[in-house]
């Protein structure tokens, strides 16, 4: 499997392809990495350094890549993290591109715009440029529940009212959703479930809550998801996948007092998750 990842990058730390490359690569996935920015690290932290790349520079990245005849070997076209306005045309139309050389391929989004606690951090214009023209474009997308709603322009809060906005989003383009961060008021409140919706039914999988933020954790659930779905099309079996490498990444990480995620230190962790939660099918 060969994935094009377009995504941000830093030298410290793991958010963007920075996160996703590795647990990929962990999987047996040969990944083509394109950077939309080079930060010294997130921009959590208040202060970074390092360029945004421009959106004609990254196009004629992907354009290199064209000419080495590798666009019909892609399997996935993978974006996260939009910094600006125009990275939109530059992924949608290497989405076009593969699609055209690949016919199989599939265009998986992770519509990052923000989160229940945060809001919106994202620059204005992107959230109504993911919900209009990206979104729809994709075969995949992987929005936490505070993301669905904008998509949906509904509030999601318990299950039910979670699988009528999915079927909303999914009624524009994309196939296959996967919610993160859901939050329902009859969960037990020590855990944080995943929902996986396709057209073959919708099913859901709850952790235990570790109370930390761990930025770039999204940008490896949507990794692992995309390329476990993508081998096998069997959405539960993704989603445990997924869900068993995350948390064991997240715990480490917790365990450990650092603030960024113990990526390489977790690596047998998605190379052979141990598959210790269960998914209950819930339609």
């Amino acid at each position: 499997m060969k994935i094009l990842s377009i995504q941000s990058a830093v030298a410290y730390g793991h958010v963007g392809n920075s996160a996703a490359v590795f647990p990929l690569q962990r999987i047996g996935v040969e990944v083509l990495p394109v950077y939309t920015v080079n930060f010294s690290n997130h921009t959590g932290y208040g202060a970074w350094r390092g360029p945004l790349i421009s959106p004609d520079d990254v196009r004629d990245v992907i354009l290199g890549i064209e000419e080495r005849g590798v666009l019909p070997q892609i399997d996935v076209v993978l974006s996260g993290y939009q910094g600006g306005e125009g990275i939109a045309d530059v992924i949608l139309d290497a989405v076009a591109r593969v699609k055209e050389a690949n016919p199989g391929a599939v265009y998986a989004c992770d519509p990052v715009m923000g989160n229940a606690k945060s809001g919106c951090f994202v620059a204005p214009a992107i959230p109504d440029l993911l919900r209009d023209r990206v979104v729809p474009a994709a075969d995949i997308i992987t929005p936490n529940q505070f993301e669905l709603g904008y998509l949906t322009d509904t509030s999601p809060d318990t299950l039910e009212s979670t699988l009528q906005s999915v079927d909303l989003v999914r009624a524009t383009g994309p196939g296959t959703v996967l919610v993160t961060s859901v939050e329902r008021p009859d969960r037990d409140p020590e855990t944080i479930e995943m929902l996986a919706v396709n057209d073959a039914g919708a099913w859901l999988i709850a952790t235990p809550y570790i109370p930390m933020k761990a930025n770039g954790s999204g940008d490896v659930t949507a990794a692992l998801f995309t390329a476990h779905y993508r081998r096998t099309a069997d959405a539960a079996d993704a989603l445990a996948r997924t869900t068993s490498s995350v948390f064991d990444l997240l715990e480490r990480t917790h365990a450990s007092g650092e603030r960024e995620l113990q990526l390489v230190e977790s690596q047998e962790a998605y190379a052979s998750p141990r598959m210790q939660f269960t998914v209950q099918q819930v339609r």
